[in-house]
Order: C-alpha cells, then structure tokens, then sequence
C-alpha cells in the first residue's frame, strides 16, 4: 500500500478525510486557520458519507493535546536548531521569542492536525462502503 494512497493513515490526515470511509470530510473546511476561528462551527460532527460519529465518547478529544504537544515540541526543536545553526550566537532571549512566534503562527495548523491524527489512531479504514 502506498503512503499517500487511499486506505492509508496519511490519506486521511493530510486530505482532510474521514477515517473510516476516505471520502467524507473531517473538517468543514480544509483551512486550518478557520477552523480555528471557527471552531464550532467547522467541525463535522459525523461523516456525510458513512455517518460514522467523530465524538466516539464524552471527552475523545482531550487525548489530541498530546499529539497537539508532540508537534509543538517537534516544531521547537526545529526552530532551535536552525536559529542555533544560522545565528549561532544569538541572544537567548531572542531565539525564545522566535520560537515563540512560530509555535503561535503554526497552532492552527498544530489543531486541525492533531484533531485528524488522533481520531485515525482509534478508527480502521474499511473500503468498498462495507459499514
């Protein structure tokens, strides 16, 4: 099976699918920033094509954070490094405010992720619409 191919875990994550099914949309919108804004308004509550139900329990949400955590820490590391390699003596003060910026710049993005992330960790592709 191939990485970005229908049926993958990647499939889903990156364009916007459900995970049950693949083809319908997790996400109102495929723009991270607006669902952010949004929030209330552009989450799915179920898919419109296998009406598989996104809440699968009272509080299935909170588990995100941590994905939410590992990305932000990931993007840290990132970040540090390239300001430790392009300026390496550069003001502490300083590359924590650029870190800063970017972990703030990249939150919506960081949500819509980890929201896609954790519901594909619980919920097995099942193709040719045998639900």
């Amino acid at each position: 099976m191939r990485l970005l191919s229908k049926g993958s875990k990647m499939y889903s994550i990156l364009f916007n699918k459900c995970p049950k099914c693949h083809i319908g949309r997790f996400w109102a919108t495929n723009n991270p920033f607006r669902n952010m804004i949004f929030s209330t308004k552009n989450i799915c509550k179920s898919c419109e094509n296998c009406s598989l139900s996104y809440e699968l329990e009272i509080g299935f949400w909170y588990g995100s954070m941590y994905v939410s955590y590992a990305i932000s820490v990931g993007i840290m590391l990132i970040f540090w490094t390239l300001t430790n390699f392009f300026y390496p003596s550069i003001n502490v003060l300083n590359e924590i405010l650029i870190i800063s910026f970017a972990i703030i710049l990249i939150s919506p993005l960081n949500y819509h992720i980890s929201r896609l992330i954790w519901i594909n960790f619980f919920i097995k592709y099942t193709p040719n619409n045998t639900f």
